[in-house]
């Protein structure tokens, strides 16, 4: 069984093609720009936020190391501001939620701005796009952050959406898990 952001990656490599736009709305340390880099290819497009400069920074260091940087497009705000994001329609939209490794734990998502985004990547997810969201509800407001999206999730329609949430059920200290929107 995978981890629950392998599995996640899983899902997204096996959605998104060439020359496709996506975003990595909660960039961290830049993993999974990276890796949407290596997704969409040299003709598809990353768009990637974080509200911490300390984020973007790592993220564009990881991209240059890589060779992608040319495919990504950092954005240093909340991935809660509809106007930020690109107008295509999108292949994938990719959330790690918590707080940034090896940073300020007091700084992290939170529910109401990670639901707006979430509603945001819903509106813009072509069809047989994804949205991946690894959750982690150890951290203060992060049980309250996952019930509201967890929340969002289960209210879509099932006629345009299918759900899935991945999580490993005997483990301690709080392991992440997954959620899954696709759009039919």
């Amino acid at each position: 069984m995978k981890k629950p952001l392998l599995f996640a990656q899983e899902l997204v490599k096996n959605t998104v093609k060439e020359g496709e736009i996506v975003v990595d709305a909660t960039c961290g340390n830049g993993h999974d720009t990276v890796f949407l880099a290596q997704c969409v290819g040299a003709k598809g497009h990353v768009y990637a936020f974080d509200i911490q400069k300390e984020a973007i920074i790592s993220t564009e260091k990881r991209i240059k190391s890589a060779g992608v940087q040319e495919r990504v497009t950092l954005k240093n705000v909340s991935h809660a501001k509809r106007e930020f994001w690109p107008q295509e329609p999108l292949a994938a939209v990719m959330f790690n939620l918590g707080y940034l490794p090896g940073g300020d734990h007091a700084i992290a998502t939170k529910a109401e701005s990670t639901v707006a985004a979430l509603q945001i990547a819903i509106n813009s997810l072509k069809q047989g796009g994804i949205i991946t969201l690894v959750v982690y509800t150890g951290h203060p407001g992060g049980k309250e952050e996952y019930q509201a999206v967890r929340d969002f999730c289960t209210a879509l329609p099932q006629q345009d959406f299918t759900v899935l949430e991945y999580q490993f059920i005997n483990q301690i200290n709080y392991p992440p898990l997954l959620l899954a929107v696709k759009r039919l």
